[in-house]
């Protein structure tokens, strides 16, 4: 994305326009500037030459910045009962699966998440939840999809970790309102497809509108969040 698409966005954003309305002035997918607002500062804080010159910070960091090695056991800390653990990430993924998460998908990441260290490997990953390194592998594919996991290469042992962060549930939420607008964006297209005035069209655009809201909302709340307790993530 160049300055001036930037810019141009930050005008729209200035005018009250809606994410779908800007991006179909780029001729950019919606997702596309959900994300590029999302990750510089929100419908409220958004600069483009901010976003330029972070969007070229993030793109040298990761290209030069090497993954740190991780020396600390992934264990229980001797001082908690491994059973309890252990039955509270049970619980916690039973959780997940009832909200709509794959029964496999949600046993990975309750295991992740009870860690200390917030990562392991896919041979713990198998030991611990007695499962083949094909489920695991499948797991993980759906977890990165919705942006709750991460890899990163352990030079160390020479095999790959799967990380959460601690800020998993920016990048989720990221990701829902993602999803929203993606939504919004066809029943947006649906509306213009059946018309307006008729009662399927109306029905349409009143999805759309409300879609873009609830993500535009999402994006706004989490960054205020962060904000208020942290730097943001970039």
């Amino acid at each position: 994305m160049t300055l001036q698409d930037r810019r141009r966005i930050a005008t729209g954003l200035a005018e009250g326009l809606g994410y779908g309305e800007i991006a179909r002035g780029l001729g950019r997918p919606t997702s596309t500037v959900t994300r590029e607002i999302g990750r510089n500062g929100g419908p409220s804080g958004y600069r483009a030459e901010r976003a330029q010159h972070a969007t070229a910070q993030r793109s040298r960091r990761s290209r030069t910045a090497p993954v740190p090695r991780r020396t600390v056991p992934v264990a229980i800390s001797r001082d908690r009962n491994p059973a309890a653990v252990g039955e509270f990430a049970d619980q916690l993924a039973e959780l997940l699966v009832h909200v709509g998460m794959p029964r496999m998908a949600a046993r990975v990441l309750g295991c992740l998440y009870v860690t200390d260290e917030g990562s392991l490997t896919s041979g713990d990953l198998v030991q611990r939840l007695q499962v083949s390194p094909a489920a695991v592998s499948k797991a993980i594919g759906y977890l990165e999809g919705q942006a709750l996991v991460h890899r990163e290469r352990d030079d160390r042992q020479r095999r790959e970790r799967y990380v959460i962060g601690a800020d998993i549930w920016y990048r989720a939420l990221l990701a829902s309102a993602e999803r929203n607008a993606m939504l919004a964006g066809i029943t947006s297209h649906g509306a213009e497809l059946l018309g307006p005035t008729t009662p399927a069209g109306a029905r349409m655009d009143d999805a759309s509108a409300l879609l873009e809201r609830i993500g535009q909302d999402i994006v706004r709340s989490v960054r205020q969040w962060y904000e208020e307790r942290d730097p943001v993530p970039s």
